[in-house]
C-alpha cells in the first residue's frame, strides 16, 4: 500500500512587485554645500567618503557650560563641497533611471533645512544641470529611436494606459495640430533661453540592454503639496480678469493594484529632453515660493515631478504595437524636492508664512514618524500601523516603502554654525531612515515573442544575397545558343543553326510577352477590383467612424454636463466646508468663552469661600477675645465689690466693738506687728465675718482647665529652689518651640528668667493662645504675664518705728488713736494689679483730731 501523499503547504500571498527574501536598505547620501563666506564658522567636517562629523559651535558651548561634543554620522556615500553634479548623478540617479527603463519604479527625494541646496541639487543652475535634466537626458538617449508615435499611448483616469491603433493616433494628432493653442509642447519650437544652459548636458549617458522589440512613451506630471493640499502645476486654468478662478486641490486615489495616485492630474506626453524640461519649467513658475529671513527664494511646498515610462511589445511581424493592454509595462520615477524644515524664531515668519512653516514641519514630522515605525516593526518584529494617512506626502509614496521600488534620499546640509541644531535633527532622521529596509521589486516579464522582430521587418523588403535575380531566371529559360565559331569557308551548318536558335528564342520571347501582357491585364483587373473593395471598405469605415464620432460627441457632451454638475457640487461642498469651518470656529470660541466664565465664577466662588472662612475666623476670634475680656472684667468687678463690702463690714464691726467696749481701764495699744497679723488673718480668711457672703477666689487656670498647653522651658533656665513652682497639668514640655507641638495644643506658656535690679532671679511666665492660620500653620497671641520672684528678708523694706503717743488725762486722744490704728489697714482688690491675682494694699493716713 502506497503511503498517502502529503499536501503541499499553501504559499503565503506575496504582494505584486515585492520579494520577501530580498530587501535593500534605503540608500541615504549626504551632500555638503560650500559656505557662503570663507570666514564663516563651520560645524560640519567631512571625515571620509562615508562619514561626517558635527562640532559644537562656540556660541552653543557658552550656553551649555563649555560642553564640547563631537558626533559622527555614517552614510552610504558623502559628497563634499567640491562634488560636481555629474558625479552625484552617476552614483545616485543613474541606477534609478536604468531601473526605470527596465520596468522598475524609483523614488528620489532631497531632504534638509532651508538654504541647504536641495533645489540646486534637484534642478541645477545655469551651466550646471541638476539631477532632473540629467535623468531626462539619459532616458531619451536610451529610447530615442524606439519611441512610439504620439498618441499611440493614451493615459486614462485610472492610473493606467490605453493603446490606440495607428489610424486613431493619426486622427488625434491631426485634431490636436488643428487646435489654435495646442496644449502639448512641440519639439520644433525654440528652446527657452532661461533654461537652455541647464539642459545642455555635455556628457552622453545611456542605459544598457534596451529592449529593441518594444516601443516606449514618456509622460510627465508635476504636482505640489502645499498646506497638506495637492495642486496640479500643469493644469491649464482659463484666465478670467473679472473673477479669477483659484486652483482646485486634487484627491489621492488607489488603483486596482493598490497603488496611490493623484486623481485628475495632467500627464503630458513628451518626445525629447527639451520638451520635457519645458513642461517642468512651466510648472515651476507656478510653484509657491516666498522670501524668508533665511532664504530669498524659499520653497513653501513639496514638489513632485513624476516621469512615467510606458513600454509595449511589437507584434509578431514587428510592424505595429501589440494591441493587448495586459502587456503594457508602466514604470515611474518620482523626483521630490522637499520644503526645508525651519524654526519660526529664526525665519521671523508671521501670518501665512507661519502657517506654511507649521504645515511643512508637520508633514516632515509625519515622515519621520513613519520611518521610525517602519524601523521598529522590522527590528523588533512588531506590527504597528504606519501612520501614512497623517500626511498627503507619506500617503502618496507609501507604495515605495511597501516594496514597489527603490528609495534613495539625498541629505543636503549647510555647514554654517547657525544651522547646527537643525543639521543635528536632520542627521538623526537620516540615521533612522537608512536602517529601514524596502523589499526588492521583481523583474517584470514581457510576453514570450521571438526577439529581433524589428530588424527582420526592416530587412524584409530588400534583396537577399543568395537569391537569383528575375532577369537571370528568364535568361536561363531560353534555349542555349549554338557555337558561333566558323572555321571553314564552306561551313553551311553553323549559320542555319544559329538562325534557328535565334528564331526559337524570338518565338519564346514573343510568347512570354503575350503571357506577360495577359497576366498584366489580369493583375490590372484584380488591382481594380481590390481598389474598389478598398474604396468600399473605406466608405464603410468612414460611415462607422462618423457614427463613432457622433457617439463620442454625445458622450463628450454628457461628460461636460457631468463635469459642470461635478464642479457645481464641488463648489457647494466648498461653501459647506467653509460654513462648517466658521461654525466650528464660533463653537470653539464660545466654548473657550464659556470655560473662561466658568473658571472666573469658580475663582470668585473660591475667593468668596476663603473670605467667608476668614471672616468667620475673625468673628470667632474677636468673639472669644471679648468674651474672655468681659468675663475677666465681670469677675474683677465682682471681686472688688465683695472686698469693698467686706471692708465696710469689718469697719462697722470694729466700730461697734469700740462703741460697746467699757471704758473702765485703758487698753494697751497693740503693736503694729500684731495689727498686721490680724489684718492679714482677716484678709486671708474673710469668711470669719458672720454675715459676709463667701468670697470665691479666682484661679488663673480655671479658664483653661480643659485646654492643652505647650510648656516652653529653654535649656538655659536655672532651676530655682522656691516652694512655689509653675506646674501645668497635661502639658507638652519642649525646650525649643516647634510646629508639631503647637498643632496639638490650644495654649502656650514661655518660662523666661532674668536678673532683677536687686540681683535676685525673677521668673516670668508669658502665656498666650494658639491660633491656626489660613496657610495651615499656627500663630501665638500673648495674653498675660505672671511673675515669680524670690526675695531675702534683709532686703525688705525698712520699717518705720512707731512711737507711742503720750496719754492724755481724759483718755480721749488715746482711744481715738487706738481705734484709728486698729482700722488703719484695709484690704482692697483691684483688677489688673501687679502684686498678684487682683490684690493691692493701701495704707490710710491717720487723721488728727482738731
Amino acid at each position: 500500500m502506497k503511503p498517502a501523499r502529503a499536501k503541499t503547504p499553501r504559499k503565503p500571498l506575496v504582494k505584486k512587485g515585492s520579494q520577501t527574501n530580498f530587501k535593500d536598505p534605503v540608500g541615504v547620501y549626504c551632500r555638503v554645500r560650500p559656505l557662503s563666506f570663507p570666514d564663516q564658522e563651520c560645524c560640519i567636517e567631512v571625515i571620509n567618503n562615508t562619514t561626517v562629523q558635527l562640532h559644537t559651535p562656540e556660541g552653543y558651548r557658552l550656553t551649555r557650560n563649555g560642553d564640547y561634543k563631537e558626533t559622527q554620522y555614517s552614510f552610504k556615500q558623502v559628497f563634499g563641497t567640491h562634488t560636481t553634479q555629474k558625479e552625484l548623478f552617476d552614483v545616485v540617479a543613474n541606477p534609478l533611471v536604468d531601473d526605470l527603463i527596465h520596468g522598475k519604479n524609483g523614488l528620489l527625494f532631497t531632504y534638509g533645512v532651508t538654504g541647504s541646496g536641495k533645489t540646486h541639487t534637484m534642478t541645477g543652475s545655469t551651466g550646471e544641470g541638476g539631477l532632473l535634466p540629467r535623468c531626462l537626458d539619459m532616458i531619451f538617449n536610451s529610447i530615442g529611436s524606439f519611441q512610439a508615435k504620439r498618441y499611440v499611448f493614451k493615459s486614462n483616469d485610472r492610473n493606467s494606459m490605453d493603446i490606440q491603433c495607428e489610424v486613431d493616433a493619426l486622427l488625434e494628432r491631426q485634431k490636436r495640430e488643428a487646435m489654435p493653442n495646442p496644449k502639448t509642447p512641440s519639439s520644433k519650437r525654440q528652446i527657452d533661453p532661461e533654461f537652455a544652459d541647464m539642459i545642455n548636458v555635455q556628457e552622453f549617458c545611456k542605459a544598457g540592454e534596451v529592449d529593441e522589440d518594444s516601443v516606449y512613451g514618456v509622460f510627465v506630471s508635476y504636482i505640489e503639496i502645499y498646506n497638506n493640499y495637492i495642486y496640479d502645476l500643469l493644469e491649464e486654468v482659463p484666465f478670467d480678469p473679472i473673477k479669477p478662478k483659484l486652483p482646485q486641490s486634487k484627491m489621492l486615489r488607489e488603483d486596482k493594484n493598490h497603488n496611490m495616485y493623484v486623481a485628475g492630474c495632467t500627464e503630458v506626453e513628451v518626445k525629447s529632453t527639451e520638451e520635457a524640461f519645458e513642461v517642468f519649467w512651466r510648472g515651476q513658475k507656478k510653484r509657491r515660493i516666498a522670501n524668508t529671513h533665511l532664504n530669498r527664494e524659499s520653497s513653501r511646498s513639496h514638489s513632485v515631478f513624476n516621469i512615467k515610462l510606458v513600454q509595449a511589445p511589437l507584434d509578431a511581424d514587428g510592424d505595429n504595437v501589440l494591441q493587448e493592454k495586459e502587456q503594457i509595462i508602466i514604470s515611474q520615477l518620482s523626483l521630490v524636492d522637499l520644503a526645508g524644515s525651519e524654526r519660526t524664531n529664526r525665519t521671523k515668519a508671521e501670518g501665512n508664512r507661519l502657517r506654511e512653516a507649521g504645515n511643512i514641519n508637520q508633514s516632515l514630522m509625519t515622515l519621520r514618524t513613519c520611518m521610525e515605525v517602519l524601523r521598529e516593526n522590522q527590528m523588533y518584529g512588531t506590527n504597528k500601523m504606519v501612520p501614512y494617512r497623517d500626511s498627503k506626502l507619506t500617503h502618496l509614496f507609501k507604495n515605495y516603502f511597501d516594496g514597489e521600488g527603490k528609495v534613495r534620499m539625498i541629505v543636503c546640509v549647510n555647514p554654517k554654525a547657525e544651522d547646527y541644531e537643525e543639521s543635528l535633527q536632520v542627521m538623526r532622521f537620516a540615521e533612522v531612515t537608512q536602517e529601514v529596509e524596502v523589499a526588492r521589486p521583481v523583474d517584470k516579464v514581457i510576453c514570450g515573442l521571438t526577439p529581433g522582430r524589428r530588424y527582420r521587418n526592416q530587412a524584409r523588403g530588400g534583396p537577399v544575397g543568395d537569391e537569383p535575380l528575375v532577369a537571370e531566371v528568364v535568361l536561363q529559360s531560353f534555349p542555349p545558343l549554338p557555337s558561333c565559331e566558323i572555321l571553314d569557308i564552306n561551313d553551311e551548318q553553323t549559320l542555319p543553326r544559329l538562325i534557328e536558335a535565334l528564331e526559337k528564342r524570338h518565338h519564346l520571347r514573343q510568347m512570354m510577352i503575350d503571357e506577360f501582357n495577359k497576366q498584366s491585364n489580369t493583375f490590372k483587373t484584380l488591382l481594380q477590383e481590390f481598389d474598389n473593395a478598398v474604396l468600399n471598405k473605406e466608405n464603410y469605415a468612414q460611415g462607422k467612424l462618423n457614427e463613432k464620432e457622433k457617439v463620442i460627441s454625445g458622450q463628450k457632451l454628457e461628460i461636460e454636463r457631468l463635469e459642470k454638475k461635478n464642479k457645481t457640487l464641488e463648489y457647494k461642498i466648498e461653501i459647506l466646508e467653509k460654513t462648517t469651518t466658521i461654525y466650528e470656529e464660533d463653537k470653539r470660541n464660545l466654548q473657550q468663552e464659556l470655560e473662561a466664565q466658568n473658571q472666573k465664577l469658580q475663582r470668585q466662588f473660591s475667593d468668596k469661600r476663603r473670605l467667608e472662612a476668614r471672616l468667620q475666623g475673625m468673628v470667632t476670634e474677636t468673639t472669644m477675645k471679648w468674651q474672655k475680656e468681659c468675663e475677666r472684667r465681670v469677675a474683677a468687678t465682682q471681686l472688688e465689690m465683695q472686698n469693698k463690702l467686706w471692708v465696710k463690714d469689718e469697719k462697722l464691726k470694729q466700730l461697734k466693738a469700740i462703741v460697746t467696749e467699757p471704758k473702765t481701764e485703758k487698753p494697751e495699744r497693740p503693736s503694729r506687728e500684731r495689727d498686721r497679723e490680724k489684718v492679714t488673718q482677716r484678709s486671708v480668711s474673710p469668711s470669719s465675718v458672720p454675715n459676709a457672703p463667701p468670697i470665691r477666689l479666682r484661679h488663673r487656670r480655671s479658664r483653661s482647665a480643659g485646654d492643652r498647653w505647650v510648656d516652653h522651658k529653654p535649656a538655659s533656665n536655672v532651676q530655682t529652689e522656691t516652694v512655689m513652682q509653675p506646674h501645668v497639668p497635661h502639658a507638652i514640655t519642649v525646650s525649643v518651640a516647634n510646629e508639631k507641638a503647637l498643632a496639638k495644643c490650644e495654649k502656650y506658656m514661655l518660662t523666661h528668667q532674668e536678673l532683677a535690679s536687686d540681683g535676685e532671679i525673677e521668673t516670668k511666665l508669658i502665656k498666650g493662645d494658639v491660633y491656626k492660620t489660613r496657610g495651615g500653620g499656627q500663630s501665638v497671641q500673648f495674653t498675660e504675664i505672671e511673675t515669680l520672684k524670690q526675695e531675702s528678708p534683709s532686703g525688705s523694706r525698712k520699717r518705720r518705728s512707731s512711737t507711742v503717743a503720750p496719754a492724755q488725762p481724759d483718755g480721749t486722744e488715746s482711744e481715738w488713736t487706738d481705734v484709728e490704728t486698729r482700722c488703719s489697714v484695709a484690704v482692697e482688690m483691684r483688677a489688673g494689679s501687679q502684686l498678684g491675682p487682683g490684690y493691692q494694699h493701701h495704707a490710710q493716713p491717720k487723721r488728727k483730731k482738731p
